[in-house]
């Protein structure tokens, strides 16, 4: 198979189903592997020398093989974290075994030449850090909230007497429990009178809270832009912590300088794709109404109204190379 598209993701993940299905509509061939599977399910031989610079060699899974020198594009979306795979092992086996697959598959996988990476996971892995996100939106001229990290009460109580409200969101998600249950820390209005000595246990993230009209998600792949207002019944502060049937959707014209700004930060980043959440304090037609939250790199996009434009518009952006005459570039 030529000019393949990779897929990189777990074996549950309709998000990738549905960009593999429109991939599949235009003729594109498509190899989905899981590296969490390595082992019989999931097979490799790879090389490289002073004959052969770049690294060559075949991936084999139960219904696919595929050459290295074939992969034009790879998608990489939510693979299955390595160790899940070694579960079953002593933690000192269960942890060598995922560091040298993680290292090895993972390592060649993530270091192939002349192929379009949407997104890159070294790219994701650096942009997933929200001081560094915040810090990339002041640069280029998006309006962020007043932000403190700190794990001492006082320099907490400070900051929040200098704003009318504050919020706490977490850096992270919250990780799974040991049942495997998940879980999540909503964004939510912190009490100053209730910071003590347990900030110290570790860092935290307060903003003075934005006086917010709306929030808005923006869905950049390559070229492309898909915006939403989200809001709910109740105008809650987080819309995610509700019931996700009921939240209403608007599209919105995002404007130019501001898409500019977005587009400038996916670049910074080395991002062909990201998921932007806003804020607005007005309608949306002053660039000044816009206030830059965070960006996901790896972010969901399945729930929202324009999710078919959004799955053609990855579908695309992966196949440009394949399409394009020779000599021509990727996007």
């Amino acid at each position: 198979m030529t000019d393949t598209v990779l897929v990189v993701t777990a074996l549950d993940d309709v998000t990738a189903d549905w960009v593999i299905a429109a991939l599949n509509r235009r003729g594109i061939p498509v190899v989905r592997v899981d590296p969490a599977d390595v082992g019989e399910e999931l097979t490799f031989g790879f090389r490289i020398g002073a004959e052969t610079r770049r690294w060559g060699g075949h991936l084999h899974t139960p219904s696919r093989q595929v050459e290295l020198s074939e992969v034009a594009a790879v998608y990489y979306r939510r693979p299955t974290p390595y160790q899940r795979r070694f579960n079953h092992l002593p933690q000192q086996q269960r942890d060598f075994a995922s560091a040298e697959a993680r290292h090895g598959l993972g390592g060649v996988l993530n270091s192939l030449d002349d192929v379009l990476y949407v997104n890159h996971p070294w790219a994701v892995a650096h942009a997933e850090f929200k001081p560094a996100q915040l810090r990339r939106f002041a640069e280029l001229g998006l309006k962020v909230a007043p932000t403190l990290v700190t794990n001492d009460a006082d320099t907490a109580r400070e900051f929040a007497q200098e704003q009318s409200h504050v919020v706490y969101k977490a850096f992270r998600g919250l990780p799974r429990s040991h049942d495997g249950s998940a879980g999540a820390i909503w964004t939510q209005r912190a009490d100053p009178r209730s910071f003590d000595g347990s900030i110290a246990v570790t860092a935290h993230l307060f903003q003075a809270e934005i006086p917010k009209t709306v929030d808005v998600r923006v869905t950049m792949v390559g070229p492309h832009i898909f915006a939403q207002q989200v809001a709910t019944p109740e105008r809650a502060l987080d819309w995610r912590r509700g019931d996700w049937d009921e939240l209403i959707h608007t599209p919105i014209t995002v404007p130019a300088t501001v898409e500019a700004a977005l587009r400038n930060y996916l670049t910074s980043f080395g991002l062909v794709f990201g998921c932007f959440d806003l804020a607005l304090t007005g309608d949306g037609s002053d660039p000044d109404d816009w206030w830059a939250v965070e960006c996901n790199p790896n972010g969901q996009w399945g729930w929202l109204p324009d999710a078919p434009a959004i799955t053609e518009a990855f579908a695309g952006v992966l196949s440009a190379d394949i399409f394009a005459p020779e000599g021509g570039g990727r996007p």
